[in-house]
C-alpha cells in the first residue's frame, strides 16, 4: 500500500541548510527552556503519596479536585483508574505531616470515598528512578551508535546519534515550556520515540547504501534525495497510522497516558523530520561518499595466496 500514487521527486536536500539552522535554533531554545524551567517531575521522581480510593457510585473527579483544594491540597492529581468507581489521588511531599496525619486529612476531605490502598514513594527512591531513567536514555543512544557504525559507516552512526538526541531534546523542551508532568510513563514514551525515529533512519540509510551501488552516475546529494523520495511513501504511511492510534490515546485515554500521548505526537512529527533533515543531511555534511559504502575492487595482488 502506497501513500502516493506516483514516485515523488522532491528536492529535500536543497533545503538542508535552512533546516539545519531551524534544528539548531529549536534545540538551543529547548536547552534554554530546560535550564530556566527544568522539568515538572511527577511523583515517580520526586516522591510522594498515592491513594487508591473507591466510590459506591461513579466518582465526580471535578468535585474531588474542589474538595481537595479546599482541604489545602491544590496540587493533588486526581484521575480515574480502571473504572468510574475507582480513583487515584497523588500528592507531593507532605512536609512535616506524618503519613497517618496526611491519610486522616484525605479521608476528611473525601468522606464518601473508601480507602483501598496507600503507596508512599520516598524522595531517595524517586532520585534513583530519575538517574536510572537517564542511564536508560544514555545506553539507548550508545547502543544505537554501535549498531549503526557496525551495520553502515561511522558517518551514519554520528548522524543517527545526533538525530536521536535532537528528538528527545525537543520533546523535553515542550514538556518544560508548558509545565507538563514528566513521569515514568512519559520517560517510556521518550524511549519509544528513540526506537521509532531509529527505525525511520535505518530505512533511509539502508536505501542510501543500496542506491550508492545502483546509481553510479549520481552525486551523493542526488542519491540521498532519491533514497528519501523512494522511502517517503512508507515513512508517511507508518507515521499516519501510528498518529491515529496515538491521537485516540490522547483524546480518550485519560490522564494516565496524557503525557505519553503528547510525547508520542511530538515524537512522530519530529522523528519523521529528523530522519530526513538531520540524519541524512548531517551524513552529507560529514563528507559521505561512494567510497565509504562500496569496498574497492580486489586487485591481482590482493588475490594472490
Amino acid at each position: 500500500m502506497e501513500f502516493f500514487s506516483h514516485k515523488t521527486k522532491i528536492n529535500f536536500m536543497g533545503a538542508r541548510k535552512v533546516t539545519a539552522v531551524f534544528s539548531i535554533l529549536v534545540s538551543l531554545a529547548s536547552i534554554i527552556v530546560l535550564c530556566i524551567n527544568g522539568l515538572h517531575l511527577g511523583l515517580d521522581f520526586t516522591g510522594g503519596t498515592e491513594y487508591k480510593l473507591s466510590y459506591p457510585q461513579a466518582a465526580d473527579l471535578s468535585q474531588m479536585r474542589v474538595q481537595l483544594s479546599n482541604a489545602h491540597f491544590p496540587q493533588a492529581v486526581v484521575q480515574a483508574f480502571g473504572d468510574t468507581h475507582t480513583v487515584l489521588v497523588r500528592l507531593g511531599e507532605a512536609g512535616d505531616l506524618t503519613q497517618e496525619a496526611l491519610t486522616t486529612q484525605i479521608k476528611e476531605a473525601l468522606p464518601d470515598a473508601q480507602l483501598m490502598s496507600v503507596e508512599y514513594i520516598g524522595p531517595q527512591v524517586g532520585k534513583e528512578l530519575f538517574i536510572n531513567g537517564a542511564l536508560a536514555l544514555l545506553v539507548a543512544l550508545l547502543g544505537t551508535a554501535v549498531y549503526i557504525a557496525l551495520r553502515f559507516e561511522y558517518r551514519f552512526a554520528v548522524s543517527a546519534v545526533v538525530s536521536l538526541i535532537h528528538d528527545p531534546l525537543i520533546i523535553l523542551g515542550v514538556f518544560s515550556l508548558f509545565h507538563i508532568e514528566f513521569d515514568l510513563i512519559a520517560l517510556a514514551s521518550v524511549l519509544t520515540v528513540i526506537g521509532y525515529s531509529l527505525n525511520d533512519t535505518v530505512v533511509v540509510f539502508d536505501r542510501v547504501r543500496e542506491n550508492f551501488r545502483k546509481m553510479r552516475t549520481l552525486t551523493p546529494v542526488e542519491i540521498v534525495n532519491a533514497s528519501v523520495n523512494e522511502t517517503l511513501s512508507r515513512t508517511l504511511m507508518t507515521s499516519f497510522l501510528t498518529m491515529l492510534a496515538v491521537l485516540a490515546l490522547f483524546f480518550v485515554g485519560g490522564n494516565v497516558v496524557h503525557g505519553f500521548s503528547i510525547a508520542m505526537i511530538i515524537g512522530i512529527v519530529i522523528g519523521t523530520y529528523s530522519s530526513i533533515y538531520v540524519a541524512g543531511a548531517l551524513a552529507l555534511a560529514l563528507g559521505l561518499s561512494r567510497q565509504d559504502l562500496i569496498p574497492p575492487p580486489k586487485t591481482a595482488y590482493d588475490e594472490r595466496p
